[in-house]
């Protein structure tokens, strides 16, 4: 029995030494792989290439008409008849009859002034008939006796006179015939009607106001970071117009960008454009008419940028990018934004298609970082 504790109190010694060593190698152990932990910043990555981009504007104005005109009789009478049309917001075409003056006494002068035509005519017939009269008969005479006055020439450039004046009462009287119809001078829109049957009017005074309809114009402002990427020939420049306080389905024409109207505003230093669309009331299309006074929305294309990146605003950081290098550390490039489009950036930089950007920021980035790369990811920039 002695002999067993003797020998086994040893071993079993030995056998709790060699635990608790055990128990300390890998007490070590595990602290060595905590003291290997990797505490670098989680990034994602993207690559860019650069790429052409055409800046789109956007502006807003309202519609007007290309042109209005206070329409005036041009001869004095009595109203005897108006277009059903020739009401305020009545439409009408061009050379529509809207109203017209009684005629009898235009008629009349009409026949009057055919009458002295006739007259003129066969008083030069008269003197040229006596003219050649004068002339066999000077074919006997000394050249002394014979005068102008003898070859009745003043007669027949008298004759002559009184027959051109005739012809010129004549085109008078046929248009002031004419004008008792007074006619539409385009397609429009009557935006007030001052007369009615049975008012007798005098030549200029105002029967009504009209808006041409066959073209409209939008003059919208531009602001300065948008003038300098303007195309250089605005007159063939395509523009899409659409109605802003429309509540249902969006309502667009196509026009073009017509002109600069060539002065910047003193107080805002902005400049005016002026777009232009044709039937802006539907007649010839048959479109839903867009009508003058509504607010509506410019869009067309400015210029197009050459090798610009387009990135999301949160990726630039005090105007900078960054990169990774070959050692996956941070390194700033400078971004010039040329442009701020919805949520993105057009920026230019100096990297390339291989460089890789950097999606996800540390909370504070400083130049030659150590990060960690857990995943690259394509971008998709935000339409705007």
């Amino acid at each position: 029995m002695k002999w067993i504790i003797k020998i086994g109190l040893p071993i079993l010694v030995l056998i709790l030494g060699f635990g608790a060593m055990k128990g300390v190698t890998a007490l070590g152990n595990e602290e060595s792989e905590n003291e290997a932990l990797d505490t670098r910043p989680s990034v994602k990555v993207t690559q860019l290439s650069p790429e052409a981009y055409p800046v789109e504007i956007e502006a807003f104005g309202e519609l007007s008409p290309l042109e209005s005109t206070n329409l005036s009789a041009q001869v004095s009478g009595e109203i005897t008849g108006w277009n059903p049309q020739f009401v305020a917001g009545g439409i009408v075409k061009r050379g529509d009859v809207l109203f017209s003056i009684e005629k009898d006494a235009y008629e009349a002068a009409l026949l009057q002034a055919e009458a002295s035509l006739a007259s003129a005519e066969a008083a030069l017939i008269q003197e040229k008939a006596q003219a050649r009269v004068a002339e066999r008969e000077a074919a006997t005479l000394p050249d002394a006796q014979v005068t102008d006055l003898y070859l009745r020439k003043p007669q027949i450039l008298s004759a002559e006179a009184a027959l051109k004046a005739a012809k010129a009462q004549l085109k008078i009287a046929k248009r002031d015939l004419d004008n008792c119809d007074v006619t539409a001078p385009y397609d429009a829109l009557i935006v007030s009607r001052n007369i009615g049957s049975g008012d007798f009017v005098a030549a200029g005074s105002s029967a009504a106001l009209l808006y041409n309809i066959e073209v409209a114009e939008v003059v919208f402002p531009l602001a300065r970071f948008d003038q300098a990427f303007l195309p250089g020939q605005l007159g063939s420049v395509e523009a899409t117009v659409t109605l802003m306080n429309r509540q249902d389905d969006i309502l667009e024409r196509v026009g073009t960008i017509h002109r600069d109207t060539g002065i910047v505003d003193a107080s805002t230093r902005m400049t005016h454009l002026v777009a232009r669309i044709d039937d802006p009331y539907g007649i010839k299309t048959g479109l839903p008419p867009i009508k003058f006074g509504s607010y509506t929305q410019v869009r067309f294309t400015g210029k197009t940028l050459e090798n610009i990146y387009k990135i999301p605003q949160e990726l630039i950081n005090k105007r900078q990018i960054w990169i990774l290098d070959d050692e996956d550390k941070l390194v700033p490039k400078t971004a010039n934004v040329i442009r701020e489009v919805g949520s993105d950036f057009l920026i230019r930089a100096d990297i390339d298609s291989r460089d890789r950007i950097v999606m996800t920021l540390p909370e504070y980035p400083q130049s030659g970082m150590a990060v960690k790369v857990i995943a690259n990811e394509k971008l998709v920039a935000k339409q705007p």
